[in-house]
């Protein structure tokens, strides 16, 4: 607790959250520990943990690797928005069946099956309690999530997005929420490194950062 962070530390993010959360993180951990050298890169799909290429990885929901040590970043909720002028034109969804009837916009992004969006009731008393997946169709599908936000801001279709991104366009009203009454999977944040990493006091310095 006494050691002070120093040396080189590689940090890997998605390429939204890297550039929206994770660098303004790394220019606040610096200022505090100025001796640490940090190289952040941002991708799409997260590179395995396995070949070690990275100290630490912010990623969604829990590795797939049971020998990752994985710590607890924020909650991640996934909403469904479109603009209000695409429900204007289009209607409002009242099940997630009626999705199969909307233009959707779909990302391709890591090992997430593509087309499929899955849904229970978040609600109790709305009839069934299983979770129901829809098979989504759209002329729209990009494999990244900005681009994805703006074309539902430009009123082309329903987006399936993380809170942390739509948050601040649901605020304006530049967005409505669709269905609020189911959720979806959550994709929680996590700092994942591998257990090699565990006694670093670079990496811990990192994830205990705010």
């Amino acid at each position: 607790s006494k050691a002070t962070p120093k040396g080189l530390l590689r940090v890997n993010a998605t390429l939204g959250f890297g550039r929206s959360h994770v660098a303004p993180l790394i220019s606040r951990f610096v200022r505090k520990h100025p001796q640490v050298e940090v190289q952040l890169q941002l991708s799409v799909n997260p590179p395995p943990l396995a070949d070690d290429q990275f100290d630490v990885c912010f990623r969604f929901g829990h590795p797939p690797d049971s020998r990752a040590i994985a710590r607890f970043i924020a909650p991640n909720r996934r909403l469904l928005v479109a603009s209000p002028a695409y429900l204007k034109r289009h209607g409002t969804p009242a099940t997630p069946a009626d999705l199969s009837r909307h233009n959707c916009i779909g990302i391709r992004q890591g090992d997430e099956a593509y087309g499929q969006w899955r849904f229970t009731p978040a609600r109790p008393g709305r009839g069934a309690t299983r979770a129901e997946t829809v098979k989504i169709r759209g002329n729209l599908t990009t494999n990244d999530g900005g681009i994805a936000v703006n074309w539902a801001l430009d009123g082309h279709g329903i987006l399936l997005r993380a809170q942390w991104d739509v948050e601040r366009y649901l605020a304006s009203g530049r967005l409505v929420q669709v269905l609020a009454g189911y959720g979806s999977p959550d994709a929680d944040i996590h700092a994942v490194y591998g257990p090699q990493h565990r006694s670093s006091v670079r990496v811990r310095a990192l994830v205990l950062v705010r």
